[in-house]
């Protein structure tokens, strides 16, 4: 018997703290996968930021293709990163029903992942065609 029950020989009683427990481990749950798809994203942004920086690099390598290149990698980890994160929250969402606290809703979560990732895309493109504000050249 866990050590907040209150001493109780009533089984009906015992079933119903046995059933609250669950719950609230299901909801605690949630809350670890809310937070562990946010920590997806962070990184996701993390790699985006990485790869901004590298923009700060272009002009002081010869040749510029080669930190445009290891930019793109980290804008294409944030591609993986956000739709790994999107896929994984939405298959562990779908088999748990929240109890106390509120389930994130999966259109929000598709609308962040895609978005990060639409983001990711957007910037990787602009770093290959647009170089110092005018479009094209190298």
């Amino acid at each position: 018997m866990a050590q907040n029950d209150p001493p109780s020989d009533d089984a009906e009683k015992n079933t119903k703290w046995a059933e609250n427990r669950t719950d609230w481990a299901e909801d605690r749950t949630i809350m670890a996968l809310e937070r562990t798809f946010a920590g997806w994203m962070r990184t996701a942004f993390a790699a985006i930021a990485i790869a901004i920086g590298f923009r700060a690099l272009f002009g002081e390598f010869d040749p510029p293709w080669i930190a445009k290149a290891i930019a793109s990698m980290f804008l294409l980890l944030a591609v993986v990163f956000a739709l790994g994160a999107e896929r994984r929250a939405c298959k562990a969402f779908s088999r748990l029903s929240s109890h106390a606290v509120d389930s994130p809703k999966m259109p929000n979560i598709k609308l962040i992942s895609y978005s990060v990732a639409a983001g990711s895309l957007a910037l990787l493109v602009a770093f290959w065609v647009l170089s110092d504000g005018q479009a094209g050249g190298v």
